[in-house]
């Protein structure tokens, strides 16, 4: 969200917060997505976050059929599961890293539904919202997570 925010020119504390944030409320409602993401907006509206970030957390969740209104919850909405495709993409690398992950391998697997299945090809398929190539979507993520690859591990 932070590297999409500066392709962007938006503010990249905000995004950067939506996207550390959008599942606070996990924990309370990995069993039941249909409270996935409207427990997580009111947690978060209750610390007096920005309302924009609070709603693109709202709305993260394609169960509850919000609309995505703005620049910021349709990325938001795009990059959810672009993180965990890039992490496969790096897992089934002989070296298990991000290092050994191109933006052509990604682009190819992506065709392939038994690939990451856990990664929803309709949700990644609205990076076009984002007036972006799918390319420049891959690459983005891509290039954010190998900046921060020691960090997670990879």
């Amino acid at each position: 969200m932070r590297r999409l925010a500066v392709n962007f020119d938006e503010d990249v504390e905000k995004w950067g917060l939506a996207g550390l944030l959008h599942d606070i409320d996990y924990d309370r409602t990995k069993d039941d997505p249909h409270r996935h993401s409207l427990e997580g907006s009111e947690m978060l509206a209750e610390l007096g976050l920005p309302e924009d970030v609070v709603y693109a957390v709202k709305v993260h969740n394609h169960i509850h059929g919000e609309p995505r209104v703005s620049l910021m919850d349709k990325a938001l909405f795009a990059v959810d599961p672009l993180t965990g495709f890039i992490v496969a993409g790096a897992l089934i690398r002989p070296e298990k890293s991000l290092d050994a992950v191109e933006v052509p391998f990604l682009a190819k697997r992506f065709k392939e539904k038994a690939f990451a299945r856990g990664a929803n090809r309709e949700t990644m398929a609205t990076y076009t919202e984002l007036e972006l190539t799918f390319e420049e979507y891959l690459g983005v993520g891509l290039e954010a997570m190998k900046e921060i690859s020691k960090e997670i591990g990879f």
